[in-house]
């Protein structure tokens, strides 16, 4: 069920996996399949190779060609762990969160991952009762998994909280804080700060030979926001009025931040997920150097 590309196969252990649901849902329509390009170009640039993952035709495929690649439009079914092998079986484009993405690095032996930011505990819990797949599938992963923190749009400490009960480090790189997806600083302490790329893959590895699961290096952004949460509260506000629930949450923020702020958060997270990608793949390579 699961076809990994040639270039993949070769390439050891120096591969990046990256999800899909952003170019399908993230972005407006048309420009995430550049997202997923950049990001692509990025892993490349660190010397690693790139393993886009999703769900066409039948099967899960690691390592997604350029026309494949266009075929996640926001059409496509947004797929977490639980959802890969129905998509699979009923021939549907399925676009995978980060947690489809680490059922399917699980399942191939890769072990880094580059994202826009980890699924969490949604504000308000238990009303409504949300917690992203992405955590638990975190937790049972042996990899790790490079984003700017949580999605803004969540409960970060409680996130926080839930993947130190669940085992999981939570690793800042350069920082002592998590970084709060467009912001900087400002979030809950991480468990341990790491200066380089080769400091990330030296815990990672350490990590897993003590029988470990997944890790998570919060990379804060380059150049950050700092005004956006108003217009996330806003943008919930919408949401929770207009009934949007579950999976279609996040989409219907996103679309609403990057309408409302002119174009800024769109921008910055574009960016964030390139800057992600890059220091995934630095981190791949250091990995087999070290």
């Amino acid at each position: 069920m699961i076809r990994v590309s040639e270039e993949v196969r070769a390439a050891g252990g120096a591969v990046v996996a990256l999800e899909t649901t952003l170019v399908a849902h993230g972005f407006p329509p048309g420009e995430g399949v550049e997202v997923g390009l950049e990001s692509e170009r990025q892993v490349r640039a660190a010397g690693a190779v790139p393993a886009t993952v999703g769900v066409l035709d039948g099967e899960v495929v690691v390592g997604l060609t350029e026309e494949e690649l266009a075929r996640f439009t926001a059409e496509a079914r947004k797929v977490g762990p639980r959802d890969l092998a129905a998509a699979a079986a009923q021939g549907a484009v399925g676009a995978t969160t980060v947690g489809g993405t680490l059922a399917v690095a699980r399942a191939t032996g890769i072990r880094w991952m580059a994202t826009g930011g980890l699924g969490g505990v949604h504000r308000g819990f238990p009303d409504p009762p949300d917690v992203s797949a992405d955590l638990g599938q975190l937790a049972r992963t042996p990899a790790l998994v490079v984003s700017a923190g949580v999605k803004s749009l969540l409960d970060v400490p409680a996130t926080a909280e839930l993947l130190e009960s669940l085992g999981v480090p939570v690793l800042g790189f350069r920082v002592d804080t998590l970084p709060l997806f467009y912001a900087a600083a400002g979030g809950p302490p991480v468990s341990a700060r790491v200066e380089s790329a080769a400091e990330a893959a030296d815990v990672a590895h350490r990590h897993w030979e003590l029988g470990g699961g997944g890790l998570l290096l919060g990379r804060p952004p380059d150049e950050p926001l700092y005004d956006v949460e108003p217009l996330i509260e806003a943008a919930l506000r919408a949401a929770h009025d207009d009934g949007v629930t579950g999976q279609a949450v996040t989409p219907f923020v996103l679309s609403y931040l990057h309408r409302e702020s002119g174009g800024r958060t769109q921008r910055a997270n574009k960016a964030l997920v390139a800057e992600n990608a890059r220091l995934a793949g630095e981190i791949a390579v250091a990995a087999g150097i070290s």
